[in-house]
């Protein structure tokens, strides 16, 4: 496929992957809806405010193909594919908090229709819920790579903090934190996948490459949404990145070929917080006029490259063909 930023893919690889999978997802599903339960009434009720949102469920999905791909025990891969979801949903309300987010998948954030109290709380019992499953799968290969996932992901949302409306950022730091911040969680949950089902070292750290390198495309095509999208295709406002002073790759490619008066705007809106109400859209010109979309889709790109040599490694089958397709589909969706 020739490599621009408006390619499209004819047809969906997650739909295929989902379909594929449909009745392990199914009980993934029933599984999460069951064990976000709890007597005390808020907590199941925020929790399903954000879950029956929608969201693809690329992460627990990933778990289930790569579970099935080395033939592993697929009722452990549900609970751990659970597992996984809790930990991505307390990351996104604690997130939410965090950034003051207003609008999270098409829909009100968390926080601002329960507050950020009970959305921190809440997100903090996910993740009891999340090592609970864990720990009843009894793996302690399994709990190492989540709970050392956790605490990485935890690590990057600090990491973002010190780089944001900080214009010394480099490029690596942003790759670090978007490792961090998201690309982690991804590895973990393929890596998973040969632990459950008894492969070798070679497989697991094969399919962890795949997910780390797939999640650092996703970011990076992510943070480009944000200077590019319609509000109704991204599910969220957009300019938050912006508007937030995040250091992301459109704005570190940006200023490597600013002039004086580009840089003199990026340094008052990102730096020093002095925004005006068509700064936005000012900071999109530049951005669409310096070609920096494409900049980022390429870095994408470099990434989906070394996810696919990583799945090389995997057997040779249809779900490892429908995870080599999603590597695009990561890149190229709209939301």
């Amino acid at each position: 496929m020739t490599k621009t930023a408006t390619q499209k893919a004819d047809a969906s690889p997650l739909d295929e992957l989902s379909a594929l999978l449909d009745s392990d997802m199914r009980a993934v599903n029933a599984m999460i809806l069951a064990r976000m339960d709890s007597p005390v009434k808020l907590i199941p009720q925020l929790a399903s405010y954000l879950i029956a949102a929608g969201g693809k469920r690329v992460r627990p999905l990933l778990t289930l193909a790569s579970t099935a791909m080395y033939e592993g025990e697929m009722t452990r891969a549900h609970r751990l594919a659970a597992s996984v979801e809790f930990i991505h949903t307390a990351t996104l309300l604690h997130d939410d908090v965090v950034d003051e987010s207003r609008e999270r998948r098409g829909q009100d954030a968390a926080n601002l229709i329960f507050g950020n109290q009970a959305s921190v709380l809440v997100g903090d019992f996910l993740f009891s819920r999340a090592f609970q499953l864990m720990t009843e799968d009894g793996s302690l290969d399994i709990l190492r790579i989540l709970s050392d996932t956790s605490a990485i992901i935890a690590q990057g949302e600090v990491m973002q903090l010190t780089t944001a409306n900080n214009l010394k950022t480099t490029m690596n730091d942003y790759i670090e934190v978007i490792k961090a911040k998201t690309a982690a969680l991804f590895a973990a949950a393929c890596e998973v996948g040969p632990v459950i089902a008894g492969a070798n070292t070679a497989a697991a750290r094969a399919m962890a490459a795949y997910g780390m390198n797939i999640g650092i495309a996703f970011q990076i095509a992510d943070d480009a949404l944000d200077y590019m999208a319609a509000r109704e295709d991204l599910g969220k406002t957009i300019g938050d990145d912006f508007r937030e002073g995040k250091m992301t790759a459109p704005v570190l490619f940006a200023l490597q070929n600013a002039n004086d008066e580009e840089r003199a705007f990026w340094t008052r809106t990102m730096s020093n917080r002095e925004i005006n109400d068509d700064d936005f859209d000012h900071a999109r010109t530049l951005i669409e006029q310096g070609n920096i979309i494409q900049q980022c889709f390429d870095l994408a790109y470099t990434y989906r490259d070394k996810a696919i040599e990583a799945l090389k490694q995997a057997p040779a089958c249809e779900i490892r063909d429908l995870l080599e397709s999603l590597t695009d589909y990561t890149i190229n969706r709209k939301s």
